[in-house]
């Protein structure tokens, strides 16, 4: 017990060491504005203390998403400077008045929404107290007052006295870094051996002074080159192998040995996944289960298995439905890449149909921009988006496209779960089917006769009983769905498809659904382009598509090999990868970003070539050695001087541990534990098999199952991507919760007893073993000092444990220390 326990403790020291990285930078006034009167800044008579007056990019989108409009909808007739009478000398249309407060103090006190006036009078029964006085706003509106509140209500607005009418200069917004056409500089003076992308660093390390550290060792770099470009650690004969190879390619050599393996696909598919927003339910109020999901999941890694190029990429998921298929597979393929619309976050609690369309739509335009483009769009739904220049009125362009389109994701009509949709056949014989067997005509028989008795009950049950039995009603008519007359399983998908009657779509005052406006032509995003795309037949996705992927567009390629680079570097070029506007980070090289944007293009926009000529560079091949000259010049090494070193991802964890234990099944399975239980809510035991993760399931991570708002531990514990947001770059915690897991968890203690077994079999010399330990988890060798320590440690446990439990316990310390979870 104390052995444990002292362990716990090394093992939160350790973990609690591991580095985090943020570098948000406090958002800018929009520069595009025209305004048309100048604004008075409001005096602030108490200030305010514990707000957050730096916000990250993320709230500032949670605001103008969350916030603005419902402050604007809902408070502004009575509590805005513009209004006759302000009402209890409270005004919500500034900052400063907002934090000020009115005749009866503050009404935020930030971090705290229970101690809050401002949630008081959002809650309350007090029909007197209640804001809005004359209906209550919705629980999900009022969850996200209190978690803006708790995170110290960040607020981008510059404290204006007076809410202005202001006008987007598209033209002037064109001279913004992002939306200038890509400048294809010419060749640098480059030394012999040294590549464009380390020509163009040294530029900007001359600029600042600085000098690269030194390259890392052969063990350290083959390492890395595995866990980035794969996902798995070396083998000891792989790591032999290659510090073996003193070949001037040798490291050429390798990274096509691994652009070849089918691992490749697993680990830079979870990569766009993030992007993608890849989730296996709805989220939102009623958590209800994507049974199909799996196949855009399967799509995505073979597409960077076979190189796909990336333009042919971003075509098939946005209109894959209208691309030309020379075989079944192929139309399956293209189908199931649609997915991407289909499968984000839906409330279908929402009994408003109209309501419920836009709500989707918004969750498309918001995810197309951002995975794509680089820009928060969506914030321009209820208002011109206040800091780049995107005006309302192309938001309902974009909007007409996806309202024109069919989005279909499944689920059944449910309590609470008021908004199911159709599914997408697929034929016969084009994919895999996650249901292994035919249904038996006995099997169908018993399903009809379960229908007909929980008919039979309905007709007789109370109200609330009902209910239930609607609800297993419901699960038994789609599990008969899922199956043609016959007994074949059906290959259904989730994507989109065009609607009957394409229309365009009115403005819709402040979001609202009940105040339409005027109609906008179908098109896209002014500032990207000068000529909109004709739009005559169809939804316009066809020509959505068209436009995002051509080599004129400027954002599409910049923002994909800013990714790559991300992925590879552990921090962008752009260090907002999801945010290329004016709220985000400028590059901190510009011309190596255009160059690598232009040089993918020109080499038919493949991953796997833009992958191989960045870990050829020296840069890539650099040590994470501190340098403190470096550092204080530039101390997010922006410029790339050293490799940044970081906490592997939470998959790459949960891989390593397999794969070091023999354990790792590394054929790919079919489905997933969401397909097996169906449709329905993810949770429900009295209903039917619940999705579960089984803790022995030896496949890698990317084929866990990803419920929303209840991912497995292993996964949420070390930061993998939100299902609900669109994530280019994961956040990194250090929480006393991780070094707890690595201790208790049964699946670290699994893989550890496994890895036991193997060291013991290995060698009869405790010796040995220790290295065999080293090289296996570490994939280097111990120091002197080390293999002291070490033996000490063996020889000690030993005393009072078995064999078996001394190497587990040996192997559980290397695999929660920090060389195991960190990538140099």
């Amino acid at each position: 017990m104390r052995s444990r326990l002292l362990r716990s403790a090394v093992f939160a020291a350790v973990v609690l060491a591991l580095p985090s990285f943020a570098a948000d930078e406090p958002p800018k006034k929009n520069p595009f504005r025209r305004p048309a009167e100048k604004a008075k800044a409001a005096p602030v008579e108490r200030p305010a203390q514990g707000f957050t007056d730096a916000p990250t990019a993320e709230q500032v989108k949670f605001f103008e998403a969350k916030i603005r409009p419902v402050l604007v909808e809902q408070c502004y007739k009575c509590h805005s400077s513009e209004t006759e009478k302000v009402k209890a000398g409270l005004t919500l249309d500034t900052r400063d008045g907002l934090r000020r407060g009115g005749d009866t103090g503050p009404a935020i006190v930030p971090g705290n929404a229970t101690k809050s006036l401002l949630i008081d009078v959002l809650t309350t029964k007090d029909e007197d107290r209640q804001m809005p006085p004359k209906k209550k706003l919705p629980d999900t509106v009022i969850a996200d007052f209190k978690a803006w509140v708790t995170m110290g209500a960040p607020d981008p607005r510059d404290g204006a006295a007076k809410v202005v009418k202001n006008e987007i200069d598209i033209e002037k917004g064109r001279q913004f870094w992002a939306f200038q056409p890509l400048r294809k500089a010419g060749g640098r003076n480059q030394e012999p051996g040294v590549s464009q992308v380390d020509s163009y660093l040294q530029a900007g390390w001359a600029a600042k002074g600085l000098k690269p550290v030194p390259a890392a060792d052969k063990v350290t770099l083959v390492r890395r080159m595995y866990l980035d470009l794969i996902g798995l650690p070396p083998t000891l004969e792989q790591v032999d192998a290659f510090v073996a190879d003193q070949s001037p390619d040798a490291v050429s050599k390798l990274a096509e040995e691994l652009l070849a393996s089918a691992h490749f696909g697993e680990r830079w598919g979870r990569h766009w996944l993030d992007v993608a927003r890849y989730g296996e339910s709805t989220g939102k109020a009623v958590n209800f289960n994507y049974p199909h999901a799996w196949r855009y999941r399967d799509y995505v890694i073979a597409a960077y298995n076979a190189d796909k190029p990336f333009d042919q990429f971003v075509k098939e998921q946005l209109a894959g439905d209208l691309l030309l298929a020379k075989t079944d597979r192929e139309k399956a393929e293209h189908v199931v890449a649609t997915g991407f619309l289909a499968l984000g976050t839906k409330n279908l609690n929402e009994r408003n149909r109209l309501q419920f369309e836009l709500d989707l739509v918004d969750e498309q335009i918001d995810a197309f921009s951002q995975a794509f483009l680089g820009l928060t769009a969506a914030c321009a739904r209820c208002h011109d988006h206040k800091f780049d220049p995107i005006p309302t009125k192309d938001y309902y362009a974009l909007a007409g496209i996806f309202r024109s389109t069919e989005t279909c994701y499944g689920t059944v009509r449910f309590a609470q779960a008021n908004q199911p949709s159709s599914l997408i056949s697929l034929p016969q014989g084009s994919s895999r089917s996650a249901i292994p067997e035919k249904l038996t005509a006995a099997e169908r028989t018993r399903i009809e006769e379960s229908i007909r008795d929980i008919q039979k009950k309905m007709q007789t049950s109370e109200p609330l009983q009902n209910i239930f039995n609607a609800a297993q009603l419901a699960i038994q008519r789609s599990r008969l769905s899922l199956y043609e007359d016959d007994g074949t399983p059906k290959l259904l998908a989730m994507g989109v498809r065009e609607k009957f009657r394409p229309a365009d779509s009115a403005v819709f005052n402040r979001g609202e659904v009940d105040k339409p406006g005027a109609t906008v032509s179908r098109g896209v995003l002014q500032v990207v382009t000068t000529k909109q795309p004709k739009i005559t037949r169809g939804s316009g996705r066809l020509e959505l598509a068209n436009w995002v992927a051509s080599a004129e567009n400027p954002l599409t390629a910049r923002v994909y090999v800013n990714r790559v680079w991300l992925h590879l570097f552990g921090r962008g070029l752009v260090a907002t990868p999801d945010n290329f506007g004016t709220t985000g980070q400028p590059p901190s090289n510009p011309a190596l970003l255009d160059h690598l944007a232009t040089w993918f293009i020109e080499n038919g926009w493949s991953t796997k070539k833009l992958v191989k000529y960045l870990v050829t560079t020296r840069a890539y091949q650099l040590s994470t050695t501190f340098d403190a000259k470096n550092h204080e010049a530039d101390p997010d090494n922006a410029l790339a001087w050293r490799m940044t070193p970081g906490r592997l991802d939470a998959e790459v964890i949960h891989d390593a541990m397999l794969a070091v234990s023999g354990r790792l099944d590394r054929k790919a399975p079919v489905g997933s534990s969401v397909a097996a239980a169906g449709e329905g809510p993810s949770q429900r035991p009295r209903l039917g098999s619940a999705v579960a993760s089984d803790p022995n399931d030896p496949h890698r991570a990317v084929y866990l199952p990803s419920v929303r708002d209840n991912l497995q531990e292993s996964l949420a514990l070390f930061d993998a991507a939100d299902p609900n947001l669109i994530v280019g770059d994961r956040t990194n915690t250090t929480v006393p919760a991780q070094a707890l897991f690595l201790l208790n968890n049964p699946f670290v203690i699994r893989q550890a007893d496994a890895t036991a077994a193997k060291l013991i079999d290995a060698s009869s010399s405790d010796s040995e073993r220790i290295r065999q330990a080293y090289r296996l988890i570490y994939g280097r060798t111990p120091s002197a000092k080390e293999q002291t320590n070490a033996e000490s440690f063996v020889k000690k446990y030993s005393n009072k444990h078995s064999r078996r439990e001394t190497w587990t316990a040996f192997s559980q310390a290397l695999f929660g220390s920090a060389e195991f979870l960190m990538r140099n």
